[in-house]
């Protein structure tokens, strides 16, 4: 089944443009070859001379993002956008969402819905669409929000996933707060799920883990674009019957969207380094596993300066906390104190990549405590595995979680005002 991905404003352009590249790479890499076909039907229609054209609708209210990113894919020589995938303009939406939700989305509507709905009829079977757009500025934010109302209304049994970029705390316009909020406001009636990354917890992995110096958007965007991959490219779920699973965004939604109320998706992954580092490394899986898990505890956004104080809390902790103690597991003592920083989850997926993939053990991850008492671990946890490898890295995980990680950003966003 395939995904149509609708890209939005600058941000969204550049992040698509990243994930296009990535998986069309990764399908090119001598992959086996069920793996490469499931991939390319997923993101990918061949023309009569078998090029690949990426299933995506390009929309930014300016010209400039959009002609770099087509210009981009078509000279890498392995894919290329669609010359009437893309909609722009003359004039931006000036970091204004209500300029972008209430004059430019509606002005548009028609044009827009036309160019998707183009998409979607190329589709032999649609898994469904896949908005990516940042929350700061005045087209992503708010135009984005207008499309995605449209596709809701559009394709009403369709599943839609908003892949949204958080803006830097130190603030990237002055408006941001907002402009997040407002958008945030609208696409939890509308999405089914909302994956969510932080620019400055990427920039994090980019200063940090792989080294880099000088920091760019597109190496930002790269980061993002790989953790997307990992996630949306081909695995093997538990109902799938040792076939490639077909719906991606159906099964992403399944797994962890458990209550309606609680859509917001936050991605870690296991190993990120510097491509230099990774011939003379050496992979196995219980130490990054465990390193993720202690990551998915302590609320730690990356594997260096993961707290390994935070503990999840004891059986006898746990049932006090039912019959009477406070969330997280009581005030009462030293240790039901430190349980009750802990992250708690409503759901979590784990997806493994590479070499001995069924041999990794995974049972951590199933604990009763990471999870709400009003949900079993059975139904709270999903585990996808492919064994072949990404990213060239001959083992990675990644795990997707519905959990409390994504509170603080969002307090900050809705309490505190940008700093400048």
């Amino acid at each position: 089944m395939s995904v149509v991905t609708v890209q939005l404003g600058q941000c969204g352009n550049q992040v698509g443009h990243e994930l296009f590249d990535v998986v069309c790479g990764d399908a090119h890499d001598g992959q086996r070859r069920s793996y490469c076909s499931v991939s390319r039907e997923r993101f990918f229609h061949q023309t009569e001379r078998g090029d690949l054209v990426a299933r995506a609708v390009l929309i930014d209210m300016e010209p400039k993002v959009i002609k770099h990113s087509m210009n981009k894919a078509a000279n890498s020589g392995r894919w290329t956008y669609g010359d009437d995938a893309h909609f722009s303009q003359k004039q931006g939406s000036g970091n204004n969402w209500a300029n972008g939700f209430c004059v430019h989305g509606p002005r548009h509507e028609a044009a827009l819905e036309e160019l998707v709905r183009r998409q979607v009829e190329r589709c032999d079977r649609l898994s469904g669409l896949m908005a990516m757009m940042s929350v700061a500025g005045g087209t992503g934010s708010g135009v984005g929000t207008y499309v995605t109302q449209c596709l809701r209304d559009t394709f009403p049994k369709s599943f839609i996933v908003n892949q949204l970029t958080w803006p830097y705390g130190t603030g990237e316009v002055i408006v941001q707060n907002y402009n997040s909020v407002l958008t945030l406001a609208h696409l939890y009636g509308l999405s089914d799920a909302i994956l969510v990354h932080e620019n400055d917890t990427v920039h994090g992995i980019c200063a940090r883990l792989l080294n880099l110096k000088h920091i760019s958007f597109g190496d930002v965007n790269r980061v993002i674009a790989h953790q997307l991959g990992a996630v949306l490219q081909p695995a093997l779920t538990t109902d799938s019957h040792g076939l490639y699973s077909r719906n991606p965004l159906g099964e992403l939604a399944s797994a962890l969207v458990c209550h309606p109320e609680y859509k917001l998706l936050s991605m870690s992954t296991v190993p990120q380094m510097p491509s230099a580092s990774i011939a003379y490394s050496t992979f196995s899986w219980p130490g990054p596993l465990r390193h993720l898990r202690q990551m998915l505890v302590s609320n730690s956004k990356m594997e260096e300066g993961i707290d390994w104080q935070v503990r999840l809390p004891a059986a006898s902790e746990r049932s006090r906390s039912l019959t009477g103690g406070g969330r997280g597991g009581g005030r009462g003592g030293g240790g039901a104190a430190a349980a009750a920083i802990f992250n708690r989850s409503l759901a979590n997926l784990l997806i493994l990549r590479g070499k001995d993939v069924y041999s990794a053990e995974t049972g951590g991850f199933e604990d009763p405590a990471l999870f709400t008492s009003w949900l079993s671990p059975r139904d709270a946890f999903s585990l996808w595995k492919s064994p072949v490898p990404f990213n060239k890295y001959e083992k990675s995980a990644t795990l997707v979680s519905n959990s409390q990680a994504l509170l603080r950003p969002l307090d900050d966003m809705s309490l505190h005002p940008p700093v400048r």
